[in-house]
């Protein structure tokens, strides 16, 4: 516990504070030989502020608060209890009273009561210091980070529908992504929030765990045993906006203290919420408080910052006269520029091990560039545009995709310009957007095969990757907020366990491959091979990782099955495949395996040698290279060429189904009448 006796004025006033809840609060104490609690309260524009609650019967008048030398609201009392409710009666300058939450509360009531509770944050036994001593060395930059993405309340239920508590979520939890092979779990917003379909992005509890599912110290166990078992645990965090409930942070002594004044830009009115004044430093302290709070109180390995978008441009989601510039003239709001670099700066101060997230959704220059670099500072930033792009991709007829290639070759224009997580997060599956297998064409058997296809490109596509729970599944149904995932299917459906046996094959292979990993942010890591043969609908490429082993990763986006399929490689002896979505095993077909195969001196998309392989429909092969290719004969040479070359030995065009992506097919069973290419597009790259 901090310095309960002493705030750091000039730094709280200054939004430098970064421990402000040792300080704010109520926290259990001694005065005078008795004990009780202190209670502490920034509301300077009140005109009289008490502490109510169970123990004084909600009496207004029973325990009023006085201003301390700090300028503070504070008031001890004596004989209370954990779990006891309070809030503050705060009387504004007209004389009307309002009940608030306390702002740095550490526990809440569960909606839909809205009062704080007394919670008592020490004495949990931490277990993890290994962990936390060598996080730091766990850079993310050069390491796997397989993100799964969940909401605690509907990741899996009781019987009788009841959510599961914080410990019954963190040991079935951290078994699964063990089973699975996830490393990391990213959690939806857990901070306090009133209202269960706003999935916890509008909090009134910025240092409080939901009690939905437990105590802190409930929660301090979740993350806790999810470091036992070897994986990462990020928050979902929002210091981009609060919601309007009475007894939150809105208005809170009758002015704003926490909002903008400004009604240019105070409110995001379409998510009906008020947005934090970021050139207040005492806002700025407050949301300082609160990240690091999460970090020293609960260990917890980073924090993913929602909506950052909305934070940097004052005229997000404002029609013009709806919004003043910047002092230059500018959109920029440079008030919450500045709080994001020192929220980053501080947060590295605290461990250079952390992963500091942004979702944010636009070109914004700099997202991952270190500070000095004049950058926001983050090291990692949701790539938005290749979701979007390669959501419209998977919906498209494979007739249709040709026609739209650059969906999945675009963001290789870009890839390394920040250091990207790919997601296909929980807002891709909700809202009539459809599951991830929902929006594959095709009949079962091609959804799911579809799935696995586009998985195997997800996995190998430079930057690290983030599914959302249930994706391992196959599910047909959007997320339900109010409900498990389909857990059913695992018992119902042989096609949806075996989808699930391919994410744990493919998890793990992912685990132990540095090619997919190591270099994930650089054009070191990765060479193209073929990139664009829209008319069949792959791609080819080449990951690679820091001892120069190389990996293959062909992607056949199309409903056709690809025989002697050719294309440049590096000159290996030969390649063998190591991975394939089409295994029987994974509810593949089983009859498109390459096993090894031998790299000729046949010149191909620029490269002197290539290989010709096959690749199964809306599936994915992964393959090695091991020797070295013979330096060719003067003859041999002339020969290759020559087959190369010969007039009238053009590239065999793909032959297109015909079936269209409505028409049903036997799960299990796509068309046998392979295709034979060469591929048209034999282009250099």
């Amino acid at each position: 516990m901090g310095d309960l006796s002493h705030l750091d004025s000039m730094a709280f006033y200054g939004g430098n504070l970064n421990d402000g809840y040792d300080y704010f609060g109520a926290h259990p104490t001694q005065r005078d030989g008795r004990e009780g609690w202190l209670f502490r309260v920034w509301a300077p524009n009140a005109q009289g502020v008490s502490v109510v609650g169970d123990f004084c019967d909600w009496n207004r008048d029973a325990y009023p608060m006085y201003r301390n030398d700090q300028d503070m609201w504070e008031v001890f009392i004596p004989a209370l209890a954990a779990y006891d409710n309070y809030k503050f009666a705060v009387r504004d300058a007209n004389g009307g009273v309002t009940l608030k939450a306390d702002p740095y509360a550490f526990h809440a009531e569960t909606r839909p009561e809205t009062a704080s509770k007394l919670y008592d944050l020490s004495g949990y036994d931490w277990q993890d210091g290994e962990w936390m001593r060598t996080r730091r060395d766990r850079q993310v930059y050069d390491h796997p980070l397989n993100i799964y993405e969940v909401h605690p309340g509907s990741w899996r239920r009781h019987e009788d529908g009841s959510v599961y508590d914080y410990r019954t979520l963190a040991d079935e939890l951290s078994a699964y992504c063990v089973d699975l092979g996830y490393n990391c779990v990213e959690l939806m917003p857990i901070t306090e929030y009133p209202f269960d379909a706003s999935w916890g992005y509008q909090v009134t509890g910025y240092f409080a765990a939901t009690s939905r599912y437990g105590t802190p110290k409930d929660f301090m166990y979740f993350v806790d045993r999810m470091h036992a078992a070897g994986i990462s645990v990020i928050l979902d965090w929002v210091p981009s906006h609060f919601c309007k409930d009475t007894h939150g942070l809105r208005d809170f002594d009758g002015t704003s203290c926490y909002e903008y004044e400004d009604p240019r830009k105070r409110e995001h009115l379409s998510w009906g919420t008020r947005v934090f004044d970021y050139g207040r430093g005492e806002v700025k302290s407050f949301l300082l408080s609160s990240a690091a709070f999460w970090i020293r109180k609960f260990h917890v390995d980073g924090l993913r910052m929602d909506a950052v978008a909305s934070m940097l441009y004052l005229n997000y989601d404002r029609r013009d006269g709806e919004w003043s510039p910047n002092q230059y003239g500018g959109q920029e709001n440079i008030e919450a520029i500045e709080f994001l670099r020192a929220l980053n700066r501080m947060a590295f101060s605290i461990d250079p091990g952390l992963m500091m997230v942004a979702e944010e959704s636009t070109a914004w220059p700099g997202v991952t560039k270190p500070l000095e670099e004049g950058g926001l500072g983050f090291n990692l930033k949701w790539n938005m545009g290749w979701m979007n792009d390669m959501c419209h991709y998977l919906k498209l007829d494979p007739w249709f995709r040709q026609f739209n290639h650059k969906d999945i070759t675009f963001s290789f224009m870009y890839a390394f310009s920040e250091n990207f997580v790919l997601p296909i997060s929980h807002d891709e599956v909700v809202h009539m957007k459809g599951s991830l297998r929902g929006k594959m064409p095709g009949d079962d058997w091609g959804q799911l095969a579809g799935v696995r296809g586009f998985t195997a490109y997800l996995y190998a596509h430079p930057g690290k990757q983030l599914t959302f729970m249930g994706a391992e599944l196959g599910q047909w149904h959007e997320w339900d907020f109010a409900n498990q995932i389909d857990w059913y299917l695992l018992r119902e459906e042989p096609a949806n366990k075996k989808t699930q046996d391919f994410f744990r094959a493919i998890n793990r292979f992912y685990l132990d491959s540095p090619e997919l990993w190591e270099l994930d942010f650089g054009w070191e890591g990765f060479d193209w091979l073929v990139p664009d043969d829209n008319e069949n609908n792959i791609v080819v490429f080449l990951r690679r990782d820091r001892k120069g082993n190389e990996l293959i990763v062909a992607v056949n986006f199309s409903p056709n099955h690809y025989e002697n399929y050719r294309f440049g490689v590096p000159a290996k002896k030969e390649y063998t495949e190591v991975f394939n979505t089409d295994r029987p095993e994974f509810g593949g077909s089983g009859w498109n395996f390459n096993g090894t195969v031998a790299c000729e001196r046949i010149p191909s998309h620029g490269r002197e040698a290539s290989i010709a392989v096959t690749i199964p429909p809306y599936g994915a092969v992964y393959l090695r290279g091991a020797g070295e290719l013979p330096a060719p004969k003067e003859d041999a040479a002339e020969e290759g060429a020559a087959k190369a070359k010969k007039p009238g030995a053009k590239p065999v065009k793909a032959r297109r189904s015909t079936r269209t992506a409505s028409e049903k097919r036997k799960p299990g069973r796509p068309k046998r009448s392979a295709v034979t290419s060469e591929t048209k597009t034999d282009k250099k790259t």
